[in-house]
């Protein structure tokens, strides 16, 4: 088995990938999205959330994702150190979880080393949904995982990108001690990377 995953500049786009995903027969069970949510657009009742569609004002999450529905209408919220609030679903979201209920460190790196992810890397995808982006990562049999690689590329980006534009603003590594990023500095961030 091998872990893909790729950080996307907005919800929108990432949810985008994951229809993809299934259309091309990747299962469900072996798809995961992680989204900051310090913003609450995500929030189930909230009347600010939005899709991107303009359809789901004040409708919750479940009722307006659309063509990603099942894993997306899944979509639970946690918070995760230094990161602050998110909404998760899928295999990734429930090992992180786990990990956080157990009191263990780490979360989203945790579960991404565990599964395979270079840990440089996953300190890059912890960052960037840390800064406003959404983490979509498939487990996949070799075949599947290069079926995965091509729907993400598509308009993912890899954490080798991501890290080196981190690293010309002075950033190392994920810290999950620092405080989550305000709103406005998400919008900063997404602003930055065409979020």
């Amino acid at each position: 088995m091998r872990t893909v995953s790729r950080l996307f500049d907005s919800y929108e786009l990432a949810r985008q990938a994951v229809t993809d995903l299934k259309d091309a027969g990747i299962p469900e069970s072996e798809i995961s999205i992680v989204a900051n949510n310090v913003d609450s657009r995500h929030d189930r009742d909230s009347d600010s959330f939005d899709d991107g569609s303009g359809a789901g004002t004040g409708a919750g999450v479940g009722a307006t994702l659309g063509g990603a529905a099942g894993l997306l209408t899944g979509l639970g919220m946690l918070a995760i150190p230094g990161v602050g609030p998110v909404v998760a679903a899928g295999w990734l979201a429930t090992t992180a979880l786990g990990a956080l209920a157990g009191g263990a460190a780490g979360g989203v790196i945790g579960a991404l080393t565990d599964a395979g992810v270079d840990e440089d890397d996953a300190h890059v995808y912890a960052e960037g949904v840390r800064r406003g982006g959404t983490l979509v990562t498939v487990r996949a049999d070799e075949d599947t995982a290069s079926r995965a690689d091509a729907i993400l590329d598509r308009s993912g980006v890899a954490a080798s990108v991501r890290r080196d534009a981190y690293k010309e603003g002075g950033w190392s590594t994920f810290d999950e001690g620092r405080a989550p990023l305000t709103k406005e500095e998400i919008e900063a961030e997404r602003s930055r990377y065409s979020i």
